[in-house]
């Protein structure tokens, strides 16, 4: 473990709410090393050259060409950077496997699926939960692409619900095997992979229990034809059935009854591998709409010079550039706690899993954010180009269809959305967040007088810092107030649960983007950050007008009489500017950045 590391006080997962961050406690983008840009480089240089070339070959259904796409990334070894060197990848930390799944994914949604299938819900499963025998013998086939993997949990029944699943594992009168019989759907991967990881359940257990299971026709498996999708178009996706399909009691994943819990840690680091997995879509969706809008001549003026377009522009870029902010804060958050957990004699195993559930409240917000900015961004992408953009011969119309299944996989948003809250809850239940206190300070901070005092807002963002501490405030009042109200029955009131999850969505994202530029403005001055600057102060605008309309939806909602009056007035007061930004001059100097870089350029 770094020296950097121990010295730090690492928030935990959540934590961000009730406690300040330093900036020079967060990474960002600007602070790879050496080893982490060339990995970027290497990455960009082959999709450029396997799958941006080629678009087209995915959108055709070129199921062939994702499969050999995914073995040539694994002849490059960019399909084991995070698997441990003793198992034949790299051993790379979470946050250089971040940045390949970041860079590695926004050609083609087809690609990046098949990539994240594979290296995530299909080999992760078994490094972090597999015996020494299982990891030797299937995960170095599965990080060179020699073997492929895939996942079975959905099944027809069984959506969000995952561990209603029907699939049953019945154990042989001799106790060698288990015979595994039930259907999955949605599995990707599923036309080309050599092994599944399966959920079924052992007689009438409460949870599933998962199965390391190899492809093999002749023993029960057969595959439905491959599903007609709006999008991803090449990735190979089919339902999978299992008739009395025989697997070895060794070829158990971890033990009895804990394939739920396998599927929900898997799920977390998948939510924010996607969220860096729609990233790259974003900057490419972009640096394709402003080429075009130079290029496009309308009234005798490329159409970037339109205030319109520019206000698009902006608002795509400061999405992107506000998405990398977080992800990479919260990917160095779980690298650093792998590293304690590591130097505190916990396995790499142990060390992982517990890191990544740590930070599983940030996961899923980075999930949710990130997953809605990419469709935002490839609308407006479609818009900028107008007719061409709905036409089949640009890349626009697949990336707007591509981007639509983010919002879906992992967890739907609306349950991420709720899990987000309700894990937050949970935290605070069990002592690891301290959100009483604070939502009680704030309770009192409401009954007393209001300064009227000026505070001096000279320094960067000192205004802006000052809004989000009182952002915060509002979460901390709305989902003080619900706790308190409806107690352990909050999680029925579902609507409630997406405007608090929404108002917390938006202080980590703002947070985020702030400190990263508050820290590079600090080392590369403040005229080298001015666009960075610009974008930060306009997506707290936009995110203080969310929570202002969603902080006042979720009161009216479930307050009444004397106590929504003062609610209302405490929300009035904890989104009060003092000195409002110039909206148009913001995005005006955004885009205009954009344009003559002809494209994303803060990364």
């Amino acid at each position: 473990m770094s020296t950097e590391t121990s010295d730090k006080d690492i928030l935990r997962g959540g934590q961000f709410l009730v406690k300040e961050t330093n900036c020079d406690d967060i990474f960002t983008l600007e602070d790879l090393n050496e080893e982490q840009k060339m990995m970027r480089e290497s990455t960009k240089e082959f999709v450029d050259r396997e799958l941006w070339a080629h678009w087209e070959r995915f959108e055709k259904k070129d199921y062939a060409y994702t499969e050999e796409t995914m073995r040539k990334a694994g002849e490059l070894g960019l399909l084991s950077v995070a698997v441990p060197e003793s198992y034949g990848g790299m051993g790379m930390g979470f946050v250089s496997t971040m940045l390949v799944c970041d860079y590695i994914s926004g050609a083609t949604g087809s690609f990046s699926t098949a990539f994240g299938a594979h290296t995530g819900i299909g080999t992760m499963p078994i490094t972090l939960y597999g015996t020494e025998e299982q990891k030797q013998k299937y995960v170095p086939k599965l990080a060179s692409g020699e073997w492929f993997g895939a996942y079975c949990l959905t099944e027809p029944g069984a959506g969000s619900d995952a561990n209603s699943g029907k699939t049953k594992a019945v154990l042989s009168e001799d106790g060698k095997t288990y015979s595994i019989t039930g259907q999955k759907m949605w599995i990707s991967n599923a036309g080309f992979c050599n092994l599944f990881i399966v959920f079924a359940r052992i007689e009438d257990d409460k949870n599933i229990t998962g199965f390391i299971v190899e492809n093999d026709p002749s023993n029960g498996i057969t595959l439905g034809d491959e599903e007609k999708k709006l999008g991803i178009h090449s990735s190979s996706t089919r339902q999978v059935f299992f008739n009395e399909t025989k697997v070895a009691v060794e070829n158990m994943l971890s033990t009895r009854g804990n394939g739920f819990k396998i599927a929900m840690n898997a799920l977390n680091v998948g939510r924010i591998k996607l969220a860096a997995a729609c990233l790259e879509a974003q900057r490419r969706v972009i640096n394709e709409a402003v080429n075009y809008a130079n290029e496009r001549i309308q009234f005798k003026t490329p159409i970037v010079n339109f205030g319109a377009i520019k206000a698009k522009l902006a608002d795509m870029t400061t999405n992107a550039y506000v998405g990398e902010s977080a992800c990479y804060r919260a990917a160095k958050n779980i690298e650093d706690r792998i590293a304690i957990r590591e130097s505190e004699g916990n396995t790499h195993q142990e060390a992982e899993l517990k890191g990544v559930e740590e930070y599983a409240i940030e996961c899923s917000i980075l999930k949710v954010a990130v997953s809605e900015d990419v469709q935002h961004t490839a609308d407006e992408g479609v818009q900028i180009f107008g007719g061409m953009g709905f036409s089949a011969d640009t890349p626009m119309e697949s990336a707007w269809r591509d981007a639509r299944i983010a919002r879906i996989y992992e967890g739907t948003n609306e349950i991420n959305r709720m899990l987000a809250v309700g894990m937050l809850v949970k935290k605070a239940m069990k002592g690891h967040v301290d959100l009483l206190g604070p939502a009680t300070a704030v309770g009192e901070e409401l009954m007393g007088i209001t300064s009227f005092d000026t505070p001096d807002f000279s320094e960067l963002f000192a205004e802006e810092k000052d809004i989000l501490k009182r952002l915060k405030k509002v979460f901390l009042m709305v989902a003080g107030s619900a706790v308190q109200k409806f107690g352990p029955e909050l999680e029925k009131h579902q609507q409630l649960m997406l405007a608090a999850s929404d108002i917390l969505i938006e202080v980590y994202m703002a947070e985020s983007a702030l400190l990263r530029t508050e820290k590079n403005a600090k080392r590369f001055g403040e005229e080298a950050q001015a666009t960075q600057i610009a974008m930060s102060k306009l997506y707290l605008y936009n995110a203080t007008e969310t929570i202002i309309k969603k902080g006042k939806e979720a009161i009216v909602s479930f307050a009444e009489g004397d106590e929504q009056r003062m609610m209302l007035m405490g929300l009035k007061r904890f989104t009060k500017y003092t000195n409002y930004p110039n909206v148009v001059a913001l995005r005006t100097q955004i885009a205009d950045k954009v344009a003559a870089d002809n494209g994303y350029t803060f990364d």
